[in-house]
């Protein structure tokens, strides 16, 4: 199998969005390794001078080439995988993810985040970085060891929804911001699309099981993921596996409607991968 390597520039980035018309930049066969260097951070979230921060040459030209699109994220790809087709799986093997600066950024803003009430102004910190030890030192003191991974990662969604934001994850992945999703865990997404069109970014030092304030610790990584079409798999929502656990996942505005299609995924899952009955799937899945 083939490895290739993706850089992020304006030729291969796209901003804020996802959308089927968007033309593949790198085609591979299935099995093959892609290391996807990604972005992060609007201008307006850039460090002043004055930090002495490493800022990337290429997210300056993004900034000044790239279409800015309805969300935030700077997504690289997306990446044409041979021989899938809509009804397939896109299986995602997650190798490695690597921090590509010396600093993230963290942002409230008003109106955003779930307490807009409490927190009604903006503030923006940009958060020191040690690579070496993978730390990552907070204003106050504190130092957190960094966990990264892909904060978005999907395929193309279905051709009919047209362009749509990178904001909201959806069954074509996306947005899923899943804090497990580190290296040595895998991604299942359906596919909706010939060729699935594989795109991730989003980059995330750390973060919890959710960014309450808006953000996680925003950075830019590089990854290296196996991108394998299973045809044995046909699936209408993303799911994922970390060596210890099965994940399922929920994408709608309502928590308890999120909730219960997670659910229900799994309650699906637990009964292609044993002899249980749904009701004997719904009691262990408790």
């Amino acid at each position: 199998m083939a490895h290739h390597d993706l850089p992020a520039t304006p030729d291969t980035v796209h901003w804020g969005y996802f959308d089927a018309a968007r033309a593949p930049v790198l085609a591979v066969a299935s099995g093959d390794t892609v290391t996807v260097h990604c972005l992060s951070g609007e201008p307006e979230d850039m460090p002043p001078p004055e930090l002495g921060f490493d800022i990337l040459p290429e997210l300056t030209e993004v900034h000044a080439r790239c279409e800015r699109g309805p969300g935030p994220h700077f997504l690289t790809g997306p990446i044409d995988v041979e021989g899938a087709r809509p009804g397939d799986t896109l299986e995602v093997r997650i190798h490695e993810v690597t921090v590509r600066q010396n600093w993230g950024w963290n942002i409230i803003e008003p109106l955003l985040g779930t307490l807009p009430e409490d927190f009604p102004e903006q503030r923006r910190l940009h958060i020191p970085i040690d690579r070496e030890a993978m730390l990552c030192t907070l204003p106050w003191g504190r130092k957190l060891p960094l966990r990264p991974f892909f904060g978005v990662m999907g395929v193309a969604p279905p051709a009919a929804w047209g362009r749509i934001s990178s904001v909201q994850p959806r069954a074509h992945g996306g947005n899923i911001d899943n804090k497990e999703l580190i290296a040595g865990t895998t991604l299942y997404l359906p596919v909706w699309n010939d060729g699935a069109r594989f795109s991730a970014g989003d980059g995330h030092g750390i973060q919890g099981d959710g960014e309450v304030c808006l953000t996680a610790l925003e950075i830019c990584v590089s990854g290296t993921v196996e991108l394998i079409v299973r045809k044995d798999l046909s699936l209408t929502m993303p799911r994922a596996e970390t060596p210890t656990h099965y994940l399922t996942m929920g994408m709608n505005e309502d928590l308890d409607d999120a909730a219960k299609q997670a659910l229900r995924q799994m309650i699906a899952w637990i009964r292609e991968r044993t002899t249980l009955s749904a009701e004997d799937a719904y009691t262990l899945d408790r």
